[in-house]
């Protein structure tokens, strides 16, 4: 089958330069790529303007096509893609494809080595730390860079050459088929450089492993799950690369009082019997000291009393929370031989009238009318 005119498959013209070719490319790829396009036709079509494109984009080779047509390509070797070619063409339309792009460490984009990996760090600190603010001392065991060759990778006076892998280009080039995939260089990490004279300690990476100190500052109101970053306190970068971040994330121990919602704080405040029925004032914790809480008379278990303010100051709003303590009726126990006959006789007493139990009538109401409708 013969094969269709370039500038035709293109839709340019054989006086359109290299930007114009390189547009009508572009446009192309997007609408005929298989990852884009399921049709049947697409496949081959992707395949023919993509052959095109690399004989017009190429100067040796346009000049002979114009002078020969397909045969003079064909002789010369056929169309291909060098690994130029491969991150010009396919680095620009993969990225509109897919919306990435092509950064990264790369020796063509000025040698730039890659950054360390991000670490994180578990800091446990009780409720008072996490309210008020702390300052604490960690040590981390990490990759620092090299001290006998400051993190270069290589002997006192080495220099860089070009890498032999990939020759300078920072990526290597792995065909299957007709698909094509490029990577970043194992041999100089994506640089375009290496070293060859290395250094004894590092042994060419311009890192090694060590223990670090390091001082962190935990703000006022931190909660549990809140995360710190630290910049560049991560892991050292390969050959003098730039360091990762630290991300501290801090976890609130349990307290034996205090339960913490937000801003707000949640306490239980144990009382008598004899305090829930005929009110008083009792002293109740708070995270800023101790309080007078008043307890009105007939109060009953379970009831909420909120105090203002007394919560923890948020650390994003700036606003303070409220302090909530539960009172929760203590049933008395070790009772006396007399204690209990008083006791009996209050029962009785509260028996004979229907006023003292109010809830405890409607209750009985309620379980009465469910056995009614369930008629067993």
């Amino acid at each position: 089958m013969a094969k269709q005119d370039y500038y035709k498959l293109l839709g340019v013209s054989r006086q359109a330069d290299e930007a114009e070719i390189k547009k009508a490319y572009r446009k192309l790829a997007r609408q005929y790529h298989p990852d884009k396009n399921s049709s049947p036709e697409a496949e081959t079509k992707f395949k023919e303007i993509s052959e095109a494109y690399e004989v017009l984009s190429t100067p040796e080779k346009r000049k002979a096509y114009d002078a020969y047509g397909h045969e003079g390509v064909d002789a010369a070797g056929g169309a291909g893609f060098n690994n130029a070619d491969f991150q010009d063409i396919f680095g620009d339309i993969f990225g509109d494809i897919f919306g990435g792009g092509r950064g990264g460490a790369r020796g063509r984009g000025g040698h730039r080595a890659p950054a360390g990996s991000d670490l994180r760090y578990n800091l446990e600190v009780n409720l008072e730390e996490a309210i008020k603010g702390t300052e604490v001392e960690i040590k981390i065991r990490t990759l620092v860079a090299c001290k006998t060759c400051d993190g270069s990778g290589g002997k006192k006076g080495a220099k860089p050459v070009t890498c032999d892998t990939c020759h300078g280009q920072g990526q290597v080039r792995i065909q299957q088929g007709f698909f094509a995939v490029s990577q970043t260089c194992p041999a100089c990490n994506g640089q375009g450089r290496t070293i060859r004279d290395k250094c004894n300690t590092c042994y060419g990476q311009g890192r090694t492993e060590g223990t670090r100190t390091l001082s962190i500052k935990v703000p006022a109101g931190v909660d549990d799950g809140d995360r710190i970053r630290l910049a560049g306190e991560g892991e050292a970068g390969p050959n003098g690369g730039p360091a990762g971040d630290l991300y501290v994330e801090i976890s609130v121990k349990k307290h034996e009082i205090f339960k913490r919602e937000g801003a707000d704080i949640y306490c239980d405040i144990p009382i008598s019997f004899a305090t829930a029925a005929l009110g008083g004032e009792i002293e109740v914790p708070t995270i800023e000291g101790r309080v007078r809480l008043k307890i009105p008379p007939e109060t009953q278990t379970g009831k909420l009393f909120r105090l203002r303010g007394k919560g923890v100051k948020s650390l994003r709003g700036g606003h303070k929370g409220d302090c909530f303590c539960k009172v929760v009726l203590e049933t008395p126990v070790h009772l006396t031989k007399e204690q209990k006959q008083l006791l009996e006789k209050l029962e009785q007493s509260c028996l004979a009238s229907n006023k003292h139990s109010p809830k405890e009538k409607g209750w009985l109401q309620s379980v009465k009318s469910f056995f009614e409708e369930m008629k067993f």
